[in-house]
């Protein structure tokens, strides 16, 4: 543990910020999760909807540093990839 009062500070901080960056990344996967389920489904528009809310999030996730901009673009793409995959079916 540090000695230092300021790298105390440093400590809990970054404990806060990881508890809020898992947060946002398991609301990501959630988000995921739920365009892949309406993609077996056939309701276009909760579908639209909620690829929409995924894209928002991953966006979101890198404006505030979480994530790196090729990892959401590759979620992304992965993401479309697989819905169009589902619907092609």
């Amino acid at each position: 543990m540090a000695n230092i009062k300021s790298a105390k500070k440093r400590v809990l901080i970054a404990e806060r910020n990881r508890l809020r960056n898992q947060s946002f990344r398991t609301s990501i996967k959630t988000a995921v999760k739920k365009v892949l389920e309406l993609a077996n489904a056939e309701d276009q528009d909760a579908l639209k909807s909620a690829l929409s809310k995924a894209y928002q999030l991953c966006d979101k996730a890198v404006s505030k540093g979480i994530l790196h901009k090729n990892t959401a673009a590759r979620k992304k793409s992965r993401l479309t990839k697989a819905v169009n995959k589902l619907q092609a079916k």
